[in-house]
């Protein structure tokens, strides 16, 4: 159960938020500025710590759904709709931080971001990253949600934006949500598929990486990349 303080009645989170500034605020007056309203008999503060202690972490917020919001007291469609919205733009906040004519230095680097981004993902998502001569990134693009090998097995869609944006390298991903960071004899075959597709247009694969909720396999990293 997430561990929250009792929050006494007299609280006035936006007042504070005014005074104090947020980062001085507890998770519990956040969501209670989200949330509003209470109900007869019930304050915004109340409701929040309702729904907190629903959470074995903050970070589970993330992953709730209008249903399952809306099954605790106090919050109904209209509140679960604004914590939804909320959540995302953190999230999409968050990743604009590496700006489009940011360089990919590594394959470590870029793993590690990815590991934010896609690790908790619970469907396969295929990521292509785009790159210039100078490695700064021209687009980052989802290509595909679902089965992930199949996307790859036929990469005419992921070479077309490599064309459209004139790229001299791609970088492909996909998150494992087994939590396997082992590449499946698939992912070798369709590796290499996409990197001969690639080679005959000019474009180099730098790297393919798998991305689980904790870690990333890279197979620049690992010397597993083709050898065209």
């Amino acid at each position: 159960m997430y561990e929250i303080k009792d929050a006494s009645p007299s609280l006035l989170p936006r007042e504070r938020l005014v005074e104090e500034g947020a980062e001085q605020l507890s998770n519990q007056e956040l969501l209670a500025i989200l949330l509003r309203t209470g109900l007869k008999g019930q304050s915004s503060l109340e409701i929040a710590q309702l729904l907190l202690k629903h959470l074995t972490s903050l970070a589970e917020l993330r992953y709730l759904t209008l249903s399952e919001l809306q099954a605790i007291p106090g919050v109904g469609l209209v509140k679960a709709i604004e914590l939804k919205a909320m959540v995302e733009l953190g999230k999409r906040i968050d990743q604009a931080k590496l700006k489009k004519d940011q360089a990919v230095l590594s394959s470590h680097q870029l793993g590690l971001r990815l590991v934010k981004e896609l690790g908790s993902l619970r469907q396969e998502h295929l990521r292509a990253i785009y790159l210039d001569t100078r490695n700064q990134i021209l687009e980052e693009r989802t290509i595909f949600i679902g089965s992930v090998s199949r996307s790859l097995a036929e990469p005419r869609e992921i070479l077309h934006y490599a064309v459209k944006h004139m790229a001299t390298s791609l970088i492909v991903v996909h998150n494992h949500p087994s939590g396997s960071l082992k590449p499946s004899p698939n992912d070798d075959r369709v590796t290499r598929i996409l990197a001969e597709a690639a080679g005959t247009l000019g474009i180099q694969l730098l790297d393919h990486l798998i991305i689980t909720q904790e870690a990333y396999f890279s197979y620049r990293e690992e010397e597993r990349l083709p050898q065209l």
